[in-house]
């Protein structure tokens, strides 16, 4: 297919826009895609774990007055605002985790699942790490119930913590 703008050259990029509920597309080669500014097309990747990351911060900081406050925040060590921070995604030293910490706790959570690092066990001590991260699971997952008032759940996840600690107790075996 030709180009609609230009008409000489081979058109592969295609455009939809749905406006008023009729949809209408474009065929454009790859110089008038990047003439036309409406579409705001690039072709170099835009995609880096900085900016992902960066992004994430960035929702987190403008969603409220006392988050745009806290990026004021500054790592007295190396003089790193949490601002900057959200800007580039990367901490600048080891004294950033303090100084940031309260801020940094939601966007582990978000990404980690946790916002405590488990990290890899030794093979002679995994079963009893296993069971205990097991523990710590079943009795959020207890806190969680009774916050729905599901007390009868929250019975059957007491019990089932009960018998870990009994296996953990005889050295770590789960039954």
């Amino acid at each position: 297919m030709v180009c609609q703008e230009c008409g000489k050259e081979e058109a592969n990029i295609f455009i939809a826009k749905i406006i008023n509920g009729k949809k209408m597309e474009i065929h454009l080669c790859e110089r008038c895609a990047r003439e036309k500014e409406e579409f705001d097309i690039t072709f170099e990747p835009q995609f880096t774990l900085h900016n992902f990351f960066g992004g994430l911060l960035q929702e987190n900081v403008r969603s409220s007055g006392e988050q745009v406050r806290a990026a004021k925040i500054q790592c007295p060590k190396c003089a790193l605002t949490f601002a900057q921070f959200c800007q580039i995604g990367r901490l600048g030293c080891s004294s950033c985790f303090a100084a940031f910490g309260a801020k940094l706790q939601p966007l582990l959570k978000r990404i980690h699942g946790s916002a405590r690092h488990i990290g890899k066990a030794p093979r002679r001590s995994q079963e009893a790490i296993l069971v205990k991260r097991d523990l710590e699971r079943l009795k959020e997952e207890m806190q969680q119930a009774v916050l729905k008032e599901e007390f009868e759940e929250a019975a059957k996840i007491r019990d089932r913590i009960r018998a870990l600690e009994k296996d953990l107790e005889q050295g770590g075996k789960r039954t």
